[in-house]
């Protein structure tokens, strides 16, 4: 299984528009906010940090160099080429490596861990971003990559986080400026249940090692010029 190619397209679509410079797109925080705040509940469990890491739905890259910064060798990979120019673009010096990549092709999944090895894998909101009957293949996909000495952080918006998004793009005048374009480009993001979660990972053959809550935290900004959070979920991952 692979992505549509409607997916594809409306993802290109939406990273061609997209303007250059870390904070432009809505889900682009700053790594002091994000990154580093999943590291501190990542890092414990790796039992090999050594290994490759893989930011899977990297976008423009602005996570991925700074997990460039920590770790030996980073993969920033994603659906969209148009979103890997942005990355390329912002790292001149080449920190991390970047690579079109459909993490729900298996064919895919395994070509690269044949090249990487195990690796460990940081997945920051895309399953959520997946359509539905590529979320099982995505994860699948991780749980190739990660094979027998890797791990896994996912951190994906939560059920309430729907609540929080109805309601941005119900506001008077429409949604966020950083938030429209999603819409607009038919990617909104999908509503994938809390309890759904636990059966994809099971399926894939992924076993549990810590999960908590924790607001994911967005580039965009509210009426009052605090940064607009994201109610989410976050779980480290091993293969069982």
């Amino acid at each position: 299984m692979s992505v549509t190619s409607r997916y594809r397209d409306a993802w290109e679509g939406f990273w061609r528009e997209a303007p250059a410079g870390q904070g432009a797109v809505f889900w682009d925080a700053a790594p002091a906010v994000t990154a580093r705040v999943h590291l501190a509940l990542f890092e414990p469990h790796l039992t090999a940090p050594g290994l490759p890491l893989v930011d899977l739905g990297c976008g423009n890259g602005t996570q991925t160099r700074f997990l460039a910064d920590r770790y030996p060798r980073v993969v920033g990979a994603d659906l969209s080429a148009a979103a890997l120019d942005h990355a390329r673009l912002a790292d001149p010096a080449g920190q991390a490596s970047y690579r079109l990549f459909d993490a729900a092709e298996r064919a895919e999944a395994e070509m690269l861990h044949a090249e990487l090895g195990d690796a460990n894998v940081y997945v920051r909101g895309v399953l959520h971003q997946c359509e539905e009957g590529d979320r099982q293949a995505l994860v699948d996909g991780i749980a190739t990559l990660v094979g027998d000495r890797g791990r896994a952080f996912l951190v994906e918006p939560s059920e309430a986080a729907g609540v929080v998004l109805r309601g941005l793009a119900r506001e008077p005048g429409g949604p966020p400026a950083k938030l429209a374009p999603v819409f607009r480009h038919g990617i909104a993001p999908g509503e994938v249940a809390d309890a759904a979660v636990p059966g994809y990972l099971r399926a894939a053959g992924l076993v549990v090692l810590a999960e908590g809550g924790l607001p994911l935290v967005t580039a965009e900004r509210g009426a009052d010029g605090s940064a607009i959070e994201l109610p989410s979920r976050w779980v480290v991952v091993r293969r069982g």
